[in-house]
């Protein structure tokens, strides 16, 4: 790599030079990644803040230069590569300019699988469901023994999983379960799994890709660079086009009449077990989470243990021993016999819908946030039919409450921010005898958070201070 250039010490050995936009977690892991590859290495990010000045300092240390407030203009003559951070859009005019004029232009997940690509990956894609599967599947391989961390939209950043193969003091990861956003998958058009896992398909993201065809061909591209392929036969979109897909695994909550495909490809409920390649694995009271969509998700996550290789134990072992995943359904405390349900993941209206579907009712539902493109019928249907009263933050309050006014719900509060939303959910699950306080936002957090997982950070701190509170003598 590189080549030789006259020094005044005589010949010496030029770096390839590579930028990475973005400095988020996987843009840092990509800088580290190209580094110990050998090549020469810049970041840039358009904001200035003192986290990311602590970050410049560090990968400075490790030289690695960081340019802060930059804008990338793509030059020949200074890089041979460009890696973008998936929240980036690929079709930025000045990538598209990067690729005409002959740079190599990559995702951090493609970057990673250059190193990866010889071990076996799962990777797992779908407008929802992504991350309850991801940690359900990683947690069946590592309770098979597997070294297979859980890493993309979840948990590592794939760079880092890459980098720790490049260090002798670490253990090489047997498996890549790698959660894979439309957002990566663009970008990095190599990555080939041994078993890919679509969950759903509902419209999302349409801001970025513009249309339903575009988000559709994304997703069904790692699907058809995949080994083996599991699909979800009760999501409406995927069974309309099971044509596209004669060889896959298919899964069906409503047992085997239901599946487009064998037995013998595939999962299914039957008399409350999950039936495997018809083989009995596990009940599915096995599962603690609630909900229908969670055991499409078991289904899915059993379907790829088994072509895997897995015993039958080890996967009743893991699915007993499963807690769940933060932000998603996940249960924060119990208060006066009222539940406080974080559902912070859902941030578009069939998440949402799915998290108001799963609880009991009657429901004080927490919604709002930034608002996205998509169908809010259905999520309209399920707030008719389960909340009580529904509290409004975020941007989107104003947006929501002339939606419920639209459909004859009136039953709702613009309250702006979380901590009145908390206080103002517990008053009233006394007051209307609600069995649960549910943080769904149907939206995404950027208006007030960083972040989803930051959002729901918030609502448990304030359950648990509220909890504390009311238990002081």
């Amino acid at each position: 790599m590189g080549e030789w250039v006259e020094g005044w010490r005589g010949a010496v050995k030029k770096m390839p030079s590579a930028y990475v936009i973005g400095l988020g977690r996987s843009g840092i892991a990509a800088a580290r990644l190209l580094k110990q590859h050998g090549w020469q290495v810049t970041v840039s990010d358009t904001n200035q803040s003192e986290a990311l000045q602590h970050i410049q300092r560090e990968l400075a240390a490790e030289g690695i230069a960081v340019k802060l407030g930059d804008r990338f203009t793509p030059d020949p003559a200074l890089m041979q590569q460009v890696v973008v951070s998936p929240g980036v859009p690929w079709d930025l005019p000045v990538l598209v300019q990067a690729r005409e004029l002959g740079i190599t232009t990559i995702g951090e997940v493609e970057l990673a699988w250059q190193t990866l690509h010889s071990i076996p990956w799962v990777g797992i894609t779908g407008t929802n469901g992504k991350t309850t599967t991801t940690a359900l599947i990683a947690a069946i391989f590592q309770t098979a023994g597997f070294q297979a961390p859980a890493c993309g939209n979840i948990g590592y950043a794939i760079g880092e999983v890459a980098l720790q193969t490049l260090s002798p003091k670490d253990p090489t990861p047997d498996w890549v379960i790698a959660e894979l956003s439309s957002y990566q998958i663009e970008s990095s058009a190599s990555v080939a799994p041994q078993i890919g896992i679509w969950t759903t398909f509902t419209p999302d993201h349409l801001s970025r890709h513009y249309t339903l065809e575009n988000y559709y061909n994304i997703k069904a591209h790692l699907l058809k660079q995949a080994k083996h392929q599991i699909l979800n036969g009760d999501d409406p979109y995927l069974r309309q086009v099971q044509s596209d897909w004669q060889t896959a695994y298919w899964t069906s909550v409503s047992g085997k009449a239901n599946l487009p495909c064998p037995v013998e490809r595939g999962a299914y409920i039957e008399a409350g077990w999950v039936v495997a390649q018809a083989e009995r694995i596990v009940p599915v009271a096995a599962l603690r989470m609630v909900g229908a969509h969670n055991q499409q998700n078991l289904l899915m996550a059993v379907l790829a243990a088994r072509l895997a290789g897995i015993e039958p134990a080890a996967i009743v072992r893991a699915i007993e021993s499963f807690p769940g995943v933060p932000h998603r359904l996940e249960h924060i405390c119990t208060w006066n016999g009222i539940d406080f349900i974080n559902d912070s993941k859902a941030t578009n209206y069939d998440a949402a819908e799915v998290g108001l579907s799963a609880v009991a009712a009657p429901v004080i539902l927490i919604a709002g946030g930034e608002a996205k493109a998509g169908d809010d019928t259905g999520w309209l249907q399920a707030i008719q039919a389960k909340a009580a009263r529904v509290l409004l933050i975020g941007n989107a309050a104003p947006t929501f409450a002339q939606r419920l006014e639209q459909i004859g719900y009136r039953n709702y509060e613009i309250v702006e921010t979380m901590d009145r939303a908390v206080v103002r959910g517990s008053e009233l699950a006394k007051a209307l005898n609600a069995k649960v306080v549910l943080l769904s936002p149907a939206c995404a957090s950027f208006d007030q958070y960083p972040n989803f997982e930051q959002r729901g950070e918030h609502f448990r701190q304030l359950c648990q201070q509220m909890v504390c509170s009311s238990t002081k003598p």
